[in-house]
């Protein structure tokens, strides 16, 4: 009994193009028949490519009853992840409290901190400069007061 490219891709569960690449390269051999199928002896073809297991007889591979169906594991798992979650979301919102009271705090004592700025040079602009009121200069005298003393 010999398998054609076909029977030979569903025994290994690779594709006809993978098995006939082998073929072509020489890993596997085979015969090509005057139809144009490839006849595959099973033990050349296995001693390539391990065989697959089918569905449905009793040594074979059933992936319901080898698949743990524990969703109620899963579940909780993922309760806990959003509880997680949650708990994150809640921190950074108290986070961004907390930064934006503190962003606000510098920002009045930013405000604070000009207003004595501007104060304080208005003080020494004061300070340096002659603040005393203006007297008016004595009027020139004339000629003939002058002269006379008057």
């Amino acid at each position: 009994m010999s398998y054609t490219l076909g029977q030979a891709a569903s025994a290994t569960g690779k594709s006809k193009m993978t098995i006939q690449r082998l073929i072509k390269k020489g890993t596997i051999s085979a015969n090509k028949l005057d139809s144009g199928e490839w006849e595959i002896d099973p033990s050349e073809l296995h001693r390539v490519l391990p065989p697959v297991p089918e569905t449905g007889g009793p040594d074979r591979l059933m992936l319901r009853d080898d698949t743990p169906n524990d969703t109620g594991w899963l579940q909780r798992e993922l309760e806990g992840r959003d509880e997680q979650i949650r708990q994150m979301e809640k921190q950074g919102e108290r986070e961004r409290q907390q930064l934006q009271s503190t962003i606000d705090d510098l920002r009045r004592r930013l405000d604070q901190s000009e207003d004595e700025r501007r104060r304080a040079h208005l003080q020494i602009t004061a300070l340096l400069t002659d603040q005393r009121p203006k007297e008016e200069p004595p009027r020139a005298q004339g000629f003939w007061r002058r002269l006379f003393n008057r």
